[in-house]
């Protein structure tokens, strides 16, 4: 039974310093903190949410800094995303590899699919790329010195490492609705709904690649959207039917999820599009203050106590 999902809705990753990463997605990249919060499952630990103007899913990278509590560095390799990339408009290519350099940032360039490609990592070693887009419409959130014609436009997708398709590659098009638009070599690109940036998953087929392990420098898991609590509790039921282990419905406060992995052992949540981030603050504070998760209110002292000092 095919399911409606919408497309991304975000991708987070386990990184290394709390204020390096905010001055990589925010200073360099020109990404907006729309969320400043604590990991639900770890209070100890900031959960950074960047994204657009209100963090529209499909826009948002999410990092969970872990330096200071023993998180051993991680290993990429399959059964893992490998490679997390934004949308850039392709007229913007010059901009970042000078804006790249300028940083003191290496980086190599190549073409995929027609779309050139720039690839790099952040200060945890998380493998990144900016891609050029033709077809990109979403509006970017701009800084002082990234203006509109140069921004991120959010996420253009991210790149599957696996042993063996097959099965993932069953549940993608049979269960989520995905449809395989190219293939080159290992790689298989696959786009869901109206396809686009935003909407794209690519798979690598690498069978003789270690497996990969979560750690500093990896990504924890990749979130599909769905657009209604029905459509979501749908999914969760027919997954469940399949055989896979699905997680209870958990309010995440900005959106309910459910998690479950793939065939290939990759972390795959489902979140809803609603409510949104502005349900705790306003669109023009959003990022300005730390937000707890609910009945954590009266602990915000020793939970902030815990926490290292940031500037944003």
């Amino acid at each position: 039974m095919l399911h409606a999902i919408h497309g991304l809705h975000h991708i987070t990753a386990t990184v290394d310093g709390a204020q390096e990463d905010l001055d990589f997605y925010i200073g360099l990249l020109g990404l907006r903190l729309v969320k400043k919060t604590v990991n639900f499952d770890n209070h100890r630990v900031y959960h950074f949410y960047y994204g657009d103007r209100v963090g529209t899913p499909g826009t948002i990278m999410t990092t969970f800094p872990y330096r200071g509590h023993k998180v051993r560095v991680g290993e990429k390799g399959t059964g893992q995303v490998v490679t997390s990339a934004f949308s850039i408009p392709v007229s913007a290519l010059d901009f970042w590899q000078e804006r790249l350099a300028t940083y003191g940032m290496s980086y190599t360039s190549c073409s995929r699919f027609g779309e050139p490609v720039l690839s790099f990592s952040d200060p945890a070693s998380l493998n990144l790329e900016l891609i050029g887009t033709h077809d990109d419409r979403r509006r970017p959130w701009t800084t002082a010195s990234i203006g509109t014609p140069n921004a991120v436009q959010g996420l253009h997708g991210v790149t599957l490492s696996l042993k063996h398709l097959d099965q993932t590659m069953k549940l993608l098009s049979d269960t989520l609705g995905f449809t395989v638009i190219r293939t080159d070599e290992n790689r298989t690109r696959l786009e869901v709904g109206q396809g686009g940036p935003g909407r794209s998953l690519d798979l690598l087929h690498e069978p003789n690649r270690p497996l990969g392990k979560n750690g500093l420098g990896t990504v924890h898991h990749i979130a599909f959207a769905v657009e209604t609590d029905e459509a979501q509790q749908q999914l969760r039921e027919d997954l469940m039917a399949m055989g896979y282990e699905v997680t209870e419905i958990r309010d995440r406060k900005y959106f309910r999820s459910i998690y479950f992995r793939e065939p290939g052992g990759a972390l795959i949540e489902v979140a809803t599009m609603s409510p949104g981030f502005s349900v705790d603050e306003p669109i023009d504070s959003l990022g300005l203050a730390l937000k707890l998760p609910p009945g954590e209110e009266p602990n915000r002292t020793r939970i902030e106590g815990r926490l290292p000092k940031v500037l944003y």
